[in-house]
């Protein structure tokens, strides 16, 4: 067994733990992605032309942190575990079983696509109620939000969940959450680097173009579920769904569809131009 396989063994998922209660390296993750998004943001208004308040950035990071926590956590729960939480729909938002007595649990489950769907609901009331064009923030904020991303896939390989398949291969890790412990796929990191640094390099150089002005945001839907949905085929499925269709994850199945809706905005934006 080679060093780099028990990695996951040496991270401590805790940034500061004291008598049960901690700060997971998770949050701070998330904490990094949305000052990623800002400054990246703030960068491009103060180097391109955009007809776009630079005041209002500090508004919207709110409103979008906002749109990714509700968002993302509902997401969890429609997509992934709808059963379990209609029947227990106090663990929705609270960090506490009341279930079997009162015990902490925390607040585990997120969902990216629910995430996104936030996110999207965010930017369009933000945009309406500052009288900004929708398509001109997408195209400022799309390039921005995949390298924020990479920060939320580090997170979840420090957390040792949403790991892949088992493998052969060299570079396969033993994660501590894993009770087989077997040599899995290090998924999260394959994420973190090509839904992250790859998408974000890619829209980044074409975002001052004039052929894609008004297309960043279709363009970034059609990439990250293209890589997301490849990515699927090497990622453990969650136990209690496994694959729900046609030999399809959830994950691949909502990745379809952004890509579906990518494509479909695409072509009617363009007709329109």
């Amino acid at each position: 067994m080679n060093w780099w396989s028990q990695i996951p063994y040496k991270i401590s998922p805790y940034l500061i733990q004291i008598n049960g209660f901690g700060i997971r390296y998770y949050s701070l993750m998330y904490l990094l992605a949305f000052v990623t998004v800002y400054f990246l943001i703030r960068y491009r208004l103060k180097t391109e032309k955009f007809d776009i308040d630079m005041n209002l950035i500090d508004d919207f990071i709110v409103w979008a942190a906002m749109g990714v926590l509700l968002g993302g956590r509902l997401g969890y729960v429609l997509f992934y575990d709808f059963q379990y939480y209609i029947l227990h729909p106090l663990n929705i938002f609270l960090p506490f079983d009341f279930y079997n007595g009162f015990t902490f649990t925390g607040i585990s489950g997120m969902s990216y696509h629910g995430g996104l769907l936030g996110v999207i609901v965010a930017v369009y009331f933000f945009c309406r109620k500052n009288n900004v064009d929708i398509w001109e923030f997408s195209d400022l904020v799309c390039p921005a939000i995949p390298l924020g991303y990479t920060f939320g896939r580090l997170g979840n390989f420090l957390n040792s969940e949403l790991f892949g398949k088992a493998t052969t291969l060299p570079w396969g890790m033993i994660f501590p959450t894993d009770p087989t412990h077997t040599l899995r796929h290090p998924s999260q990191l394959y994420e973190a680097f090509f839904e992250g640094i790859v998408l974000f390099v890619i829209l980044w150089m074409l975002r001052r173009k004039k052929a894609f002005r008004h297309l960043m945001f279709s363009l970034y839907l059609l990439g990250y579920g293209l890589v997301r949905f490849v990515i699927e085929y090497v990622r453990k499925p969650d136990d209690h769904l496994n694959y729900i269709w046609y030999g399809f994850t959830m994950g691949q199945i909502l990745c379809l569809i952004m890509v579906l809706a990518g494509v479909s905005l695409l072509l009617k934006i363009k007709q329109k131009n």
